[in-house]
């Protein structure tokens, strides 16, 4: 058994570090495959519930610590979560006049929080991955009234948006599954380490099933506008990846935790705006489809951003190295 959960492991891993070539190569079966995927629509918020309840299982003690041991940068990625992708999202729908659907689509990316995935391209990139857990932990608490609270707010002059509806979904398919994982683990910690490992590709498998079925029932509306959204969200990511990054550096915030800032303010938990989109917005078919395309680019834009960053971090641990060096020569001399 042990032998298996180690394969299974190190399949995870890979899964997670290439997940966006994952998702562009299953979202393009889906597209030619329409009616093997299109059903998988009908349980976007099971999907959506699995990967939250995979989150609350990797939750430890040792994550809220880190929440209190860096309350100013966690503080940051938080506000900068719901101030900078809020704020981005509705001037883009403003300035490129989109029609209502896709503009409810747009925003309630915006409105959402951190997305899972931002942790594993923090990994990536060499970021701190302790505060970027910890930021993930708190904007996803905060959801259950931010992001309905902001949808309402900004979407409402192109739809009519009932906020308590929007909080009953949040608190269904995000905080009761984050919950009762994280209770699990309290009660059995030991066993759930055991299979830890496994989550990443059970979470892979869950947000490949997400777009699959999104791209599937959304193919033909993709041909006619989704070189439109795809502007639109590639913007909307790199704006908000380079003002998480802008903000942390005002507060002088160190390398490692300016990287886990600006990629968690950019990488947005877009399987939940799918969800929230079909639950909520059935009369606004379109809404689902930034958040599906999102999925895809932000984990495609993460990762370069990731590479960027790693290869900053290296060189900086280099300079770090000479200048330890040169110290010891000046002393010596």
């Amino acid at each position: 058994m042990g032998k298996v959960l180690k394969k299974i492991g190190i399949i995870s891993s890979l899964a997670s570090r290439y997940i966006g070539i994952i998702i562009i190569a299953f979202s393009c079966l889906a597209f030619f495959w329409r009616d093997g995927f299109s059903w998988m629509t009908n349980y976007t918020s099971v999907f959506l519930g699995v990967i939250m309840f995979g989150m609350g299982l990797t939750i430890k003690l040792d994550d809220f610590r880190a929440i209190f041991s860096r309350p100013k940068e966690v503080v940051i990625g938080a506000v900068a979560q719901y101030t900078i992708m809020p704020v981005i999202a509705w001037l883009l729908c403003k300035v490129m006049n989109l029609p209502a659907d896709l503009a409810l689509g747009v925003i309630l990316v915006g409105c959402c929080p951190g997305g899972t995935a931002s942790n594993v391209i923090t990994y990536i990139a060499g970021g701190d991955v302790a505060l970027s857990v910890g930021m993930t932990i708190v904007s996803t608490l905060a959801a259950p009234l931010m992001t309905p609270f902001l949808v309402y707010v900004l979407a409402g002059t192109w739809v009519e948006v009932s906020f308590w509806a929007m909080v009953i979904s949040v608190v269904k398919v995000i905080l009761i599954p984050v919950l009762l994982g994280v209770f699990l683990r309290s009660l059995a910690g030991e066993h759930v380490d055991k299979v830890s490992d496994v989550m990443p590709l059970v979470s892979v498998v869950a947000i490949v099933m997400i777009i699959g079925g999104i791209v599937a029932v959304n193919a033909e509306k993709i041909v006619s506008c989704g070189v439109l959204v795809l502007g639109v969200v590639a913007i909307h990511n790199f704006c908000g990846m380079m003002l998480g990054f802008l903000a942390a550096k005002i507060f002088h915030v160190e390398y490692s935790r300016t990287t886990a800032i600006a990629i968690e303010v950019g990488m947005q938990n877009s399987g939940l705006a799918v969800s929230l989109a079909a639950a909520n917005f059935a009369a606004n078919p379109l809404a689902t489809l930034p958040g599906a395309i999102f999925s895809v680019w932000h984990n495609i834009a993460g990762s370069i951003f990731a590479g960027i960053r790693r290869a900053g971090a290296e060189n900086l641990a280099e300079l770090d190295r000479i200048r330890e060096i040169d110290c010891c020569n000046c002393e010596k001399q």
